[in-house]
């Protein structure tokens, strides 16, 4: 055992020595720290390679120039400032904005399967429990999704289908109806608590950046109210397409098989012995069919009825075309459905008609993921970047074509005579998307690989709204017992989410004649048969 001096001895001999290496040791600190800060600072910045966009804080990057809600007029404001392309940055996240027709045909069209992904969204999961047509990338099952969507909602079989349902007393419910009959075989009931509360549990802006900064995930629920809202509507969604599909299944147990598309896919899993898709998938899919096909036609039909009240020459226009091209007998529903199908390019494309055309039902459209880094005309596109088409602000551009782009004009349209569909196809994308004015229309074919047949649905059912309506009433906003003028409607009261709708407003539906009342209650029984096995 060494003695007490010789410990001493040694602990005196190696401390200077080890104190002289404390200054190294410092420096090494001192680099480690400012490098991390440094890499700190730099989470937010914009790498100069990529498209431009405002101006950012070390961190945030734009986050705080994200607005709580109408981010769609923000993308407008911000294409009209950067240009055709631009970019955003939410922290360490990625966000491209295309803003031209050009850039959305190069990218999205051209180069479609790089762009075929989704962004990923915790938010988005929690609502959807990570199952949705809309929000899930391009995965084995959603291929089997879209297979199914592209067959069964083809032109042709709803021209056999829809046609016939066209009344009912509320738009919402109409809608929904229509949805439901054809997904399962049974009419719907009000969802408007479900929607309004999905909407806004979606809307970009709505939600904290939990994607970008993770560490919200786990903050408790009392001091995180938007997991909450994002819970209870997962939870709605979820409670209804799981109890539409127990309704099904038990009328089916009572031998009543119906022509739906659920009771179709039921008995063809059943001779093949399996699905693609799980229960909850299945559940899923069917209830998400619905939603594709009912709120964006009822959101889009009550922003009509809001601008034709606005703009009552526009329904004397209309009218014009629709008594000219059939004869007031013939406006019953069958009548109708025949003139769709023999006049369908003519009278469908009807430039008063297509004043149903109005882009501000989803004004941010679904976002897209790139699946790789990629370069467009000199600018960097880096991987995983969220990649927005930014509709309504296309629309409302003169920059990009449009003149006086907030008046209601239908008469716009006049120059595109035929159907949406054939347009979609067009290889002349400055042309292509004017023909009508919806997130899942605008610009259809880039936006082919993950859009499924709900848009047909949607586009058949508002064309037959709309020449309904306008045929059968006078669509005024109430008259003020005060002033005894009319009460002044407001454009811009909208409820914002994912879809946006009108806010609740009044007008009165007053019937051209006795005669077109006639027509409307000699249908009525019609219709009260063909709804009745759907109850």
């Amino acid at each position: 055992m060494l003695a007490k001096q010789e410990i001493v001895a040694r602990l005196n001999a190696w401390l200077p020595a080890s104190m002289a290496s404390f200054p190294m040791i410092e420096t090494a600190v001192g680099v480690v720290l400012v490098y991390g800060l440094y890499r700190l600072l730099s989470i937010g910045s914009r790498d100069k390679r990529m498209p431009p966009g405002p101006a950012t804080l070390p961190i945030l990057g734009n986050l705080h120039q994200i607005p709580v809600t109408g981010m769609y007029k923000k993308f407008k404001d911000w294409g009209e400032e950067f240009g055709g392309i631009y970019s955003l940055k939410l922290a360490s996240s990625n966000m491209i904005i295309l803003y031209s027709r050009k850039a959305v045909h190069d990218l999205l069209d051209k180069r479609g399967l790089l762009y075929a992904e989704r962004p990923r969204s915790y938010i988005t999961d929690m609502v959807t429990h990570g199952d949705s047509l809309v929000f899930t990338g391009h995965t084995p099952v959603q291929k089997a999704k879209r297979k199914i969507t592209t067959h069964y909602f083809s032109p042709r079989n709803l021209d056999e289908k829809v046609a016939p349902v066209q009344d009912a007393d509320h738009m919402r419910r109409l809608t929904s109806s229509i949805s439901c009959i054809l997904v399962f075989g049974q009419r719907a009931p009000t969802y408007e608590s479900f929607w309004g509360h999905f909407g806004e549990a979606l809307e970009p802006g709505a939600n904290p950046p939990v994607d970008e900064f993770p560490f919200l995930k786990y903050l408790p629920a009392r001091l995180a109210p938007w997991k909450a809202r994002a819970k209870f509507a997962g939870d709605a969604m979820q409670d209804i397409w799981f109890e539409a599909r127990r309704r099904v299944d038990e009328r089916r147990k009572n031998g009543d098989v119906r022509v739906s598309l659920a009771d179709k896919l039921l008995d063809e899993y059943a001779e093949k012995g399996g699905s693609p898709l799980s229960k909850d998938e299945l559940d899923h899919f069917f209830g998400l069919l619905v939603e594709g096909g009912a709120e964006t036609t009822s959101s889009t039909m009550l922003t009509l009825i809001l601008c034709l009240a606005m703009n009552p020459e526009v329904q004397v226009k209309a009218r014009k075309e629709l008594d000219a091209n059939a004869k007031l007998v013939r406006l019953r529903s069958a009548a109708l459905y025949q003139l769709y199908n023999q006049r369908r390019d003519e009278m469908a494309s009807s430039q008063y008609s297509r004043a149903i055309l109005i882009p501000r039902s989803a004004p941010v459209g679904i976002p897209h993921r790139v699946a790789e880094d990629d370069w467009y005309e000199g600018m960097l596109i880096p991987k995983d970047s969220t990649v927005f088409i930014p509709t309504w602000a296309l629309h409302h551009s003169e920059k990009y074509g449009f003149e006086d782009p907030f008046a209601f004009k239908p008469e716009r349209y006049a120059s595109h005579p035929k159907l949406a569909n054939d347009y979609a196809g067009s290889s002349d994308y400055n042309q292509r998307d004017k023909s009508i004015r919806h997130v899942r229309c605008i610009m259809t074919r880039y936006i082919q690989l993950t859009v499924c047949r709900q848009h047909i649905t949607m586009v058949m059912g508002q064309w037959r709204i709309a020449a309904k309506v306008l045929w059968a009433f006078d669509i005024q906003a109430p008259i003020d017992p005060k002033t005894g003028q009319r009460f002044k409607l407001d454009p811009d009261a909208y409820v914002e989410g994912l879809l946006h709708g009108p806010a609740p407003f009044d007008v009165i539906f007053t019937p051209r004649s006795q005669k077109h009342m006639d027509v409307i209650s000699s249908e009525l029984p019609e219709a009260e048969r063909f709804l009745k096995p759907y109850e």
